[in-house]
């Protein structure tokens, strides 16, 4: 048998190969009538040399059903390398950049094993079967989206808990039996404290953009959340982040069992489909370049990017004054507004995001046709992460980044990181005039 046939065989091992740690049951049910009106001759997809089908792991048909409704047919790297460790049962710490397809890997390895054994006699309301943690509002409203789209030909239940939104409402989602619970750390711990929550039956744990929670100060709220829930030898353990830190390897080595290490590099190679160009222009220069950039009719919907709040704040006015449909998104925007602006940008109401990075790591949108840098970033990565909200899901993207004065040190430190050079190039001409 050759290593990739060895693989494969791997990825589709019965359940009984599996860590001891999980109990065989019988499976659970799908909802009522949908499966039996659906079949896989209903999702064909040929066989690619080199790429994995999900149709090759052996996933449950409801679970197969909803992947098909939502438009996938191969795997991404990282999903291919995840699901090969998680479906049998093993630990995983991940580096991927935001857009690799990282959610579904885990979301598809969860409701996988939830359809195939049924929750423990006498589970109780607010006792969730998995937790997944997100640094950011924004990134863990998403998850939960994904995970509903997913598990919607299941009766699995998802729900989230996190800042900024009603208690209430949350602590009422609450009362009912959870396979997947989303948060962000300190929401989550008032709901601990007040014991409205019970993480000792987490029988899969997920750590989402370590590094973000590593960098935003949340990792002692990380550490005593884990403290909440069984032993690393009782759980499953999935960690992703973008970089592999030296504080980030520790931390996996104390919250994972014998962990299968994926590394997706942070390059523009994973960014094909992307158009990358910068235009040289002075400070002065940019706004005027922005508005007229934005005018044009092929700029659909397009998230621009500023370093810090208080120029999102000024450009946000810029673009209102011109009469672009515009709105922004940072910190200083109140969480209900955030989530209002999100949709509303997602159905086209809004034509112009102007985020912030911190804001930008919690959009998944997978239309967006121009990203612009009007500051580069102070940090490489984070270059990265902002192209990598345009050419989702195969889809061709435009990334311009403004470059002026300010900027001229950034440049090189981002072709270095991306080991590659980008295309300097004055603006075209009447843009700035």
């Amino acid at each position: 048998m050759s290593e990739s046939d060895n693989t494969q065989a791997q990825a589709q091992a019965p359940a009984q190969n599996r860590r001891p740690k999980r109990r065989r049951r019988k499976p659970r049910k799908t909802q009522s009538g949908n499966a039996s009106q659906w079949s896989l001759k209903q999702f064909p997809v040929e066989p690619v040399a080199g790429r994995w089908r999900f149709h090759d792991f052996d996933l449950p048909l409801a679970l197969m059903r909803a992947i098909h409704a939502e438009g996938f047919e191969y795997c991404t790297p990282i999903q291919a390398q995840a699901l090969m460790q998680t479906l049998l049962g093993g630990d995983v710490v991940g580096k991927a950049q935001t857009g690799t397809g990282k959610t579904a890997a885990f979301l598809i390895s969860l409701l996988a094993y939830f359809l195939e054994e049924e929750a423990p006699d006498g589970q109780k309301p607010g006792t969730p079967r998995s937790l997944i943690v997100a640094p950011t509002r924004e990134l863990a409203l998403q998850i939960e989206k994904d995970a509903k789209a997913l598990a919607r030909f299941t009766s699995l239940n998802v729900a989230s808990v996190v800042g900024g939104m009603d208690y209430q409402t949350q602590r009422t989602a609450l009362a009912k039996n959870i396979d997947i619970l989303v948060a962000t750390p300190g929401r989550l711990l008032d709901f601990q404290q007040k014991r409205d929550i019970d993480l000792s039956q987490v029988e899969v744990l997920v750590l989402d953009e370590a590094d973000r929670m590593l960098s935003m100060g949340f990792i002692p709220d990380v550490k005593r959340i884990i403290r909440y829930t069984p032993k690393c030898e009782e759980r499953q353990t999935f960690l992703f982040s973008a970089t592999f830190t030296p504080d980030i390897l520790s931390l996996s080595e104390q919250w994972t069992q014998k962990p299968s290490h994926i590394e997706i590099e942070v390059t523009t190679e994973n960014a094909a489909n992307i158009d990358q160009r910068v235009y040289l222009v002075s400070d002065a220069e940019k706004r005027k370049l922005l508005v007229n950039l934005l005018r044009q009719e092929s700029m659909e919907r397009v998230i621009v990017f500023g370093n810090r709040r208080d120029l999102v704040r000024e450009l946000d006015g810029l673009l209102r004054e011109a009469g672009i449909s515009v709105a922004m998104l940072s910190g200083d925007v109140p969480q209900n507004q955030r989530i209002s602006t999100l949709e509303k940008f997602r159905d086209g109401e809004i034509q112009v995001l102007v985020a912030t990075d911190v804001a930008g790591r919690g959009i998944h949108i997978e239309d967006v046709s121009h990203v612009v840098n009007f500051t580069l970033p102070e940090d490489p990565e984070d270059y990265v992460h902002r192209i990598g909200r345009t050419g989702r899901a195969g889809a061709k993207g435009v990334s311009i980044s403004f470059v002026g004065e300010e900027d001229a040190f950034s440049l090189p430190e981002i072709e270095t990181y991306i080991d590659g050079k980008l295309p300097c190039e004055h603006p075209p001409e009447g843009l700035i005039e």
